[in-house]
């Protein structure tokens, strides 16, 4: 195959409709369901993946759900609230601050952000976890870094030991899961289905939390690369504002981007050198390309296929026992 530039552009209006086709089976045809619950964060992915769902079933049979809470980005309600006005479909407001209060959600990710700044405090301090940001020049990365920063432009970063990461990740990934809660309330509610809204690089390579936002009765832009999903916001008429908005995690009190807390390169090199290898292409040929070098090429190969295959877990079902003959 010939590997350039543009090997990922794709024909939007026949992948509108063929998506179109495919939710309209999925949720009436084999869920047996008669509408649709998206989590609308004012994102990219989102925002795509409702206005499919308006157009597959109807603007009257999607629902959307705005779920933030006290440490979300401002201007997420105000773009998810421009989405559900365009494409026609209701919106409503579930603030999870409280659940997550009860669950000790922020009591004990501050617990274990004060191991490694012990004059942390979330009324002075904002908080994120990032993670190296060369992932093309070294063969790999295994450390995430806690940075907090205050008003007076103060910044402190550091690398977390391992018990610190863990206890951080787990508290944090609360909000994940009482979000999918709250969906699933809503979608039973109706006796609808609760769409999953995550791109191709979130879910093969395990950015999702497992039961929180993976957890959905279908995946329609799951196979889709990040810059596929842009491409399909344009051809739908996705709100420019939020085709424009750098994707975040919306996860920590500091706003981090989810090239800086997880994926490491933007997305156009990431997904370009993630289809070349996934086409065998040889590095030298996707180097040219993509103006890198091989080196540079086979770095990027080696870090995509280790967390893909470091996060399979996350894609697996539950194992169970099987009885013995």
């Amino acid at each position: 195959m010939k590997f350039d530039k543009d090997s990922l552009k794709i024909d939007a209006p026949r992948v509108t409709d063929e998506l179109c086709r495919e939710i309209l089976h999925q949720v009436r045809g084999v869920l047996k369901k008669s509408g649709a619950v998206v989590g609308i964060s004012g994102g990219i992915d989102s925002s795509v993946s409702a206005a499919l769902c308006a157009r597959a079933l109807g603007p009257e049979r999607v629902l959307g759900i705005m779920m933030p809470e006290k440490e979300s980005a401002g201007e997420s309600k105000t773009l998810a609230e421009s989405l559900s006005k365009k494409f026609g479909f209701e919106a409503i407001l579930e603030n999870i601050s409280g659940g997550l209060e009860g669950t000790g959600c922020y009591r004990r990710r501050d617990e274990a952000i004060r191991t490694v700044f012990p004059e942390y405090t979330p009324a002075e301090y904002k908080c994120k976890i990032v993670i190296p940001q060369n992932i093309l020049e070294k063969d790999t990365f295994n450390f995430f870094n806690l940075t907090i920063d205050n008003e007076k432009g103060e910044v402190k970063s550091k690398r977390m030991p391992l018990q610190a990461y863990l206890q951080i990740v787990a508290s944090s990934n609360l909000k994940q899961r009482l979000r999918m809660t709250t969906l699933y309330y809503h979608a039973e509610k109706r006796n609808w289905a609760v769409v999953g809204t995550g791109n191709k690089d979130e879910h093969e390579q395990g950015f999702f939390v497992k039961y929180g936002d993976g957890g959905a009765d279908l995946k329609p832009i799951a196979h889709l690369f990040k810059i596929q999903v842009y491409q399909l916001a344009e051809y739908l008429g996705v709100p420019q504002e939020i085709i424009k908005r750098t994707p975040t995690t919306d996860t920590y009190s500091a706003d981090v981007t989810q090239e800086e807390f997880f994926f490491g390169l933007d997305f156009y090199r990431m997904d370009m050198l993630w289809y070349a290898m996934e086409k065998n292409v040889p590095p030298e040929e996707a180097a040219a390309a993509l103006d890198l070098t091989p080196e540079q090429v086979k770095k990027a190969y080696y870090n995509i296929d280790r967390k893909i295959k470091a996060t399979e877990y996350l894609r697996m079902a539950p194992l169970e026992i099987k009885p013995a003959d």
